[in-house]
């Protein structure tokens, strides 16, 4: 039974859901402050679900021997070495969908309370100086909203604002102008943004490209008294260049939910009355709460009992509908790789994977992936497919892949080519009706073997007799053959034998077999 470990504080009902779906779960909400504690503990896991308080650094990786998945209650995973969990193959998932509605509705109440200077009024009243002229403030209706960024959050922030009877516009270099016009806003670009918007609000991810957008250059080609919200990502945000544009009053005001650092103190905007501040309570709801939590609870009961992936932020996702379709092709192309990456014994350079026919069509990503880890774990040992692709790239080994309609025979059928220093080597298969990975190709040679556990691999000439000693031989060491199969490129040319046998060859073994007249290489292989 897996093991899953809470150490942040969640819904008692997300450990409920583990329970309900068989899983072992220990609820330890304070754990996650004590690193020495986790430390010690983390190895005896097969799961491990946090919120921000617990940081998953690469020393509690190296020491959580069993752990498969981290799952964040949240969309921000800061707190988690993401390189150092990928290159130790394990999953890490968020839950960007749980809370989006309300941080969606607290920009829009940052907007309400800037547009009315909510909180200076509150002040005000509660010390009694009742300064009602003090306070003028300015509608949203026909107000323009310049969105930044109209993914999930930046949507639901649009749909709102329309009720408000806002003219909405957005940027997002993703954003097609017919979805823009179906969402109910205008799509501009970012210089026409900042010139005709009223009110700006930024949800765009923390990217190289986005970091510090809202910079002094940004800020001069805005309207003059525009207001500015950010509940999104502080580093978006030049702070100074955003206080300096305050200070001079070309910014109205600004609403901050977020900052540069966090948690933000002694931080110069506080020092202005026109600047509204919260500690990042975007995802703040008792609703958002429950909700990140039960989806974290699913996310990692689904990988841990069949291997569907959602959200994964270093591994390709595999729905619940993929994951029977997929899980034959996945197989095959780890057993292709593995096919390829047993008989490889110079440095590797490169991986072509191609796919042909119906199977173009599936999610690719994963058997990619499960074809690279086949292919280095013969010489890499303790790897799988999340790590796999990563230890590729850091060894500037280059994966090619390509995906076309069916040209040949087979309806579907995969390709595995590996480079290496000397030569290339291909192995082509395919899955047959009963699920089977079925090999149809060897170094160009047509043949059709089943994979078994235990495969002796024989290249040899194509002589007379030669069949004949291989089979005496293999009966003199005991061997027992369950299956044979053949396949040749010309008449007197190269010919390889792929032997299902019963039981595993020694190395002394292998040598008589390789002495054998006429063999080329002799190779055990395992499945």
């Amino acid at each position: 039974m897996p093991k899953v470990l809470v150490s942040d504080k969640l819904s008692k009902t997300a450990v409920q859901i583990f329970k309900d779906n068989n899983i072992e779960v220990d609820y330890l909400p304070d754990l996650g402050k004590d690193k020495e504690k986790l430390l010690e503990v983390i190895g005896q896991y097969d799961g491990l679900a946090i919120r921000s308080a617990t940081k998953v650094t690469e020393k509690i990786i190296a020491a959580a021997a069993n752990l498969k998945v981290i799952g964040r209650a949240g969309i921000g995973v800061d707190n988690v070495d993401i390189p150092a969990a990928t290159k130790k193959g394990i999953i890490v998932m968020n839950t960007p969908f749980g809370n989006m509605i309300t941080t969606a509705e607290h920009a829009i109440a940052m907007m309400m309370a800037l547009a009315r200077q909510l909180p200076e009024a509150d002040a005000s009243t509660r010390a009694s100086k009742w300064e009602k002229n003090r306070f003028m403030g300015v509608e949203v209706t026909n107000k323009t909203l310049g969105v930044i960024g109209a993914g999930n959050i930046g949507k639901i922030v649009i749909d709102r604002a329309l009720g408000l009877k806002m003219k909405v516009i957005a940027y997002d270099p993703f954003l097609s102008p017919e979805k823009a016009m179906e969402i109910g806003a205008e799509k501009v670009d970012l210089d026409e943004l900042y010139r005709r918007a009223d009110f700006i609000t930024i949800h765009t991810p923390s990217l190289a490209e986005t970091r510090g957008m809202i910079n002094a250059e940004a800020i001069a080609k805005m309207k003059d008294g525009v207001r500015f919200i950010n509940c999104a990502r502080g580093d978006l945000m030049d702070e100074k260049a955003l206080y300096d544009g305050l200070k001079s009053g070309k910014i109205a005001g600004a609403a901050l939910d977020v900052f540069n650092v966090e948690p933000a103190e002694n931080n110069p905007l506080f020092e202005l009355p026109n600047v509204i501040c919260t500690p990042h309570l975007g995802a703040s709801t008792t609703e958002a709460q429950e909700n990140v939590a039960l989806q974290v609870a699913e996310q990692i009961s689904a990988y841990l009992n069949t291997g569907e992936i959602a959200n994964a932020l270093n591994f390709p996702s595999i729905t619940a509908e993929e994951a029977p379709r997929l899980t034959p092709w996945v197989k095959l192309a780890e057993t292709l790789g593995s096919f390829a990456g047993q008989l490889t014994e110079t440095a590797i350079k490169g991986i072509k994977v191609e796919f042909e026919g119906a199977v173009s069509a599936l999610n690719t990503k994963p058997m990619v992936a499960a074809a690279i880890n086949g292919v280095l774990k013969p010489q890499m040992g303790e790897i799988n497919m999340v790590s796999a692709p990563q230890i590729a790239k850091d060894r500037g080994i280059v994966v090619e892949v390509t995906n076309r309609d069916q040209q040949g025979a087979y309806e579907s059928y995969i390709r595995l080519t590996v480079i290496t220093e000397r030569q290339e080597r291909g192995v082509a298969g395919t899955v047959f009706a009963n699920g089977k990975p079925r090999v149809i190709q060897v170094k160009g040679i047509n043949m059709e073997a089943e994979l078994t556990p235990s495969m002796l691999y024989v290249t040899n000439e194509d002589k007379p007799g030669h069949i004949g000693r291989l089979g005496t031989l293999l009966g003199k060491l005991g061997i027992n053959i369950a299956n044979f199969n053949l396949g040749r490129a010309e008449v007197g040319g190269d010919a390889i034998a792929l032997l299902s046998i019963d039981g595993t060859l020694t190395e002394p073994q292998l040598k008589e077999i390789a002495a054998l007249e006429g063999v080329k290489q002799a190779k055990a292989l395992k499945f």
